[in-house]
């Protein structure tokens, strides 16, 4: 994509206003409501085995899968890209059966077994010829590894919080939501999420996605308007670590832009190398402009950078948010966006801040270069909240955190998005199997496990200038149904070595710098 969306205008945000969802008596009122709130069915397979439960109140809206990636530990270098191709293929097989369920929706309420028959054996078979094949590959240096068959079926559930409606505004504390994301932060139940019932025709006169087959959003697969909340209804939530003798209290600010330079791709160099729409999602870029799903650590040393400084050749990525306001973007009809039903508007930030900050009870060393980190979950909404950490908020606001609604903000105030990524490394490795392992949160008190050092923690703060109301959401894998939780950032260190030391002696020194 070449194109970069400006903030939104005076029209746009008239026509969102108008076209979602109204608030009042401290509720949220759709103008528009699904039609049918019957009861729905939901489908587990065990081998050939079908389950059927009845769920009152719910209709199946997507297909939830196992992790694959979260039980694979160990990979020796030479299997790496066959595992990654096979795990973004997996993805990939998850998307097509996801858009078969969504076409054929209607057919498999009227007849369950169309779902066993048709979508989820076939699928079973996919995934376990793909886990067959990483197995294998990783055998033929390493140990294989077991239990992964298991994680070959997928079940079809719903969206089936319908009987939480009342408690929307509840439970928003989320365990103080600001712990670094140890806990995920999750009150609710996030096998439950949000009434697929609600917010189906939210400014969607124009025909996009009114009768897709899943209510709500501009795509017809989310969000929904239970995946809003007012945050003048939230209740204070953040806390912070305390400081004590010995912690690091200096940070360090790097300057890199809002991607005004309109840098997108649906790849993720982290986890899905050399596979081109690895990430079925749009991504923003700021700082190094030479990622995408087949740069090398080279290329992104020796790419140029959007940073100030031009030390930092970081690269920093997300999800786009995009406007929901029945204005196709230039991917409506490409990979990332229109074909993986994300579509609306994309939004430039107002404004991106990217803090390197210390640690509560100890000095930091620093970062190795070609670190990566991954904070969040793009899988939330199905994988559960243990690896949820973005946050969302409203400028004037942001002592009030969210991690599974989106804001409503009051006009004059803007939406935010808060990432705190991993602050403890293991000292060895730059990355691990499941993208996660070398890296970890400290705990409460800011403490590192065993093994585990203090590195500069990177707070990332990203805010945007959209309607008030229920009109946006970010983009996501087509299954994950644009849900709040599924946000998450990317993070690829490549500052130089001068530089990073000064980030270091910074932080230790108790400065402010950049």
């Amino acid at each position: 994509m070449g194109r970069t969306r400006k903030r939104s205008t005076l029209a746009n945000r008239a026509i969102v206003a108008s076209a979602a969802l109204i608030l009042g008596g401290g509720g949220l009122v759709a103008v528009n409501t699904y039609a049918s709130a019957g009861e729905g069915w939901s489908w587990s397979g065990q081998e050939n085995e079908q389950t059927q439960t009845k769920n009152a109140g719910a209709e199946i809206s997507t297909i939830d899968c196992p992790e694959v990636a979260n039980d694979i530990r160990e990979v020796p270098d030479q299997a790496r890209p066959e595992v990654d191709g096979e795990l973004a293929k997996m993805d990939s097989q998850i998307t097509d059966a996801y858009k078969q369920f969504a076409d054929q929706k209607e057919e498999i309420e009227r007849d369950p077994q169309l779902a066993q028959n048709a979508i989820l054996n076939p699928l079973k078979d996919k995934r376990t010829a793909s886990i067959e094949r990483i197995s294998i590959a990783i055998g033929r240096s390493g140990q294989p590894p077991q239990g992964l068959d298991s994680l070959a079926q997928c079940s079809l559930r719903g969206d089936d919080n319908a009987d939480n409606q009342g408690d929307q505004n509840g439970d928003q504390n989320n365990d103080d939501g600001q712990n670094d994301g140890q806990d995920g932060g999750q009150d609710g139940d996030q096998n439950g999420g949000q009434d697929d019932n609600q917010g189906d025709d939210q400014g969607n006169d124009d025909g996009q996605g009114d009768d897709q087959g899943n209510g709500g959003g501009q795509a017809g697969n989310g969000p929904e308007a239970a995946d809003f909340v007012d945050i003048q209804s939230v209740q204070p939530n953040v806390q912070q670590p305390q400081q004590r003798r010995g912690g690091s209290r200096g940070s360090f600010a790097t300057e890199c832009g809002t991607n005004e330079n309109g840098k997108f791709n649906p790849d993720n160099v982290i986890v899905a190398p050399g596979v081109s729409n690895g990430a079925h999602h749009m991504h923003d870029y700021v700082g190094n402009q030479a990622n995408d799903a087949f740069a090398s650590d080279d290329d992104l040393a020796n790419g140029d950078t959007t940073c100030q400084n031009q030390g930092d050749k970081s690269t920093y990525y997300w999800p786009v948010l995009r406007l929901q306001n029945g204005q196709n973007e230039n991917d409506a009809d490409a990979d990332g966006g229109g074909k993986d039903q994300n579509v609306g508007e994309i939004q430039t930030p107002s404004e991106v801040t990217l803090n390197f900050v210390g640690n509560p009870v100890s000095k930091v060393t620093a970062m190795p270069r070609f670190l990566r980190i991954i904070t969040g979950d793009a899988k939330a909404f199905v994988n559960g909240d243990a690896n949820a950490n973005a946050s969302w908020s409203c400028t004037g606001f942001e002592d009030r955190q969210l991690k599974d609604k989106y804001p409503i903000c009051p006009e004059g105030s803007q939406v935010v998005r808060s990432f705190k990524f991993q602050s403890c490394w293991d000292g060895q490795n730059t990355d691990s199997a499941n993208h996660r392992t070398h890296v970890a949160f400290a705990d409460e008190n800011g403490n590192c496990g065993n093994g585990f050092q203090a590195i500069p923690q990177l707070v990332q703060r990203i805010v945007y200038d959209v309607p008030p109301g229920p009109g946006f959401a970010v983009d996501s894998f087509p299954e994950q149904l644009h849900k709040p939780i599924t946000d998450h950032g990317d993070f690829i260190n490549v500052f130089d070595e001068n530089l990073m030391n000064k980030v270091v002696n910074c932080i230790n020194n108790g400065q402010k710098c950049q």
